[in-house]
């Protein structure tokens, strides 16, 4: 059988392609002004959360932690989904090891959710900018960050119970942002949830034009760039732990806060600015 010319250049260039794309890296990132945009850059595998995207990830964010110079970080994605979840074909060639896969996949989940619990702990705040579909863990990934600013093309969805697979994992960072009944709804149903839903929900917290979302989620990033870095890590990390206390316990630990906060040297200046009426210099300490 005689193969045409153009099947030929085809298959060349599916091939180079290929190659391409597994030369590429996982993830990029780079920082200006104090802003770090991290970007997801599967998008021949729809950004799904493979181990070596799941590993840069954790790298990355560790490293940003602890550069004193990263003030705020964008998450955003190269390609026509944000993120389509767990790599379904990692997971399923595993299904030949001799447990049936079972030690593999509770590492890889272990160290998902490691992942996703290191971005409350880091002290700058973390933006989300989505465009395109977050699923399954994508969707896990939106509602673990700190804030998140969608196009109006944006979708997102809890979808495996429609393979068999409840979405347990992305159901606790989904419970923490929107009320149960719309959890368990998405979580049920595994239905898209269109931008403007999601931000009636709580998902996210705004939507844009579609194309602006990232230019949007960085200026928000920068506003937040301006503030004293302490005070934001002080604020954050607070924030998160009060959470999951009662009433009171919570009363108590915000007021024991407030009073640590007020003694720091950019709680001063800030004051002393608000009444001078002036812009204040803060040296985050």
């Amino acid at each position: 059988m005689r193969i045409s010319i153009r099947t030929r250049v085809l298959a060349v260039a599916t091939a180079l392609l290929a190659a391409r794309s597994a030369a590429a890296p996982v993830l990029r990132s780079g920082v200006k002004d104090g802003v770090v945009l991290v970007e997801l850059n599967r998008p021949q595998a729809r950004n799904s959360l493979s181990e070596p995207m799941l590993q840069a990830l954790s790298d990355t964010f560790a490293e940003i932690a602890a550069n004193k110079r990263v003030r705020a970080v964008v998450l955003a994605a190269n390609g026509p989904a944000f993120c389509a979840g767990h790599d379904l074909k990692e997971i399923t060639q595993r299904r030949r090891d001799a447990d049936g896969g079972r030690a593999y996949v509770q590492g890889l989940m272990d160290r998902c959710s490691a992942m996703m619990q290191a971005i409350h702990r880091m002290p700058q705040p973390v933006i989300a900018a989505v465009e395109g579909a977050a699923s399954a863990a994508g969707c896990q990934l939106v509602a673990s960050r700190d804030l998140a600013i969608a196009s109006k093309t944006a979708k997102f969805a809890t979808p495996g119970v429609h393979i068999g697979l409840f979405c347990s994992t992305p159901m606790v960072a989904l419970s923490r942002n929107v009320t149960p009944k719309h959890a368990m709804e998405m979580l049920l149903t595994g239905d898209l949830v269109s931008a403007e839903e999601a931000c009636r929900i709580g998902l996210i917290n705004r939507v844009v034009a579609p194309g602006t979302e990232r230019d949007e989620a960085t200026k928000l990033a920068r506003r937040l760039a301006a503030k004293s870095s302490l005070i934001v890590k002080l604020g954050k990390e607070a924030f998160y732990r009060q959470l999951d206390m009662s009433l009171p316990e919570a009363y108590r630990f915000a007021s024991q806060v407030m009073v640590e906060n007020m003694m720091v040297r950019d709680a001063e200046e800030g004051i002393s600015a608000f009444v001078e009426k002036r812009p204040p210099t803060w040296e985050d300490r």
